[in-house]
């Protein structure tokens, strides 16, 4: 392994960056264990948990708050009025197929006997 790809490493996983300005790990062991492991190794998990957990919770709350802030923004006659004109598009759509569904039914081809002739 590189270290351009180890530095790659880092910047996409910057909870790795606060360890060492913690003082709990150094760079060089983070390098030796990406050299040794990789990057998929399940090694990183103990690293990368508690960043995670704190990132993932954040990110959930503002997914809520976004939710909530787009649902007081949405006009109920709008809406109202889009379900009304899908409803009348799907009524159309559903006269068209049972009406041509009609008219295949009742021209059917019924072919001749063979033995029989034009003047029988």
């Amino acid at each position: 392994m590189s270290k351009e790809t180890f530095k790659i490493f880092v910047r996409n996983h910057p909870e790795l960056v606060s360890k060492v300005n913690n003082q709990e790990m150094t760079w060089q062991r983070f390098y030796e264990i990406y050299d040794m492991y990789g990057e998929d190794s399940n090694v990183w998990q103990s690293y990368f948990t508690d960043q995670v957990k704190n990132t993932n919770q954040k990110n959930k709350d503002a997914s809520i708050q976004e939710l909530i802030n787009m649902v007081k923004k949405v006009d109920l006659d709008t809406v109202r009025r889009g379900i009304n004109g899908l409803q009348k598009a799907i009524g159309i759509v559903q006269d068209l197929g049972i009406g041509s569904n009609k008219t295949q039914k009742t021209e059917t081809y019924q072919p001749r006997p063979m033995y029989k002739y034009f003047e029988d």
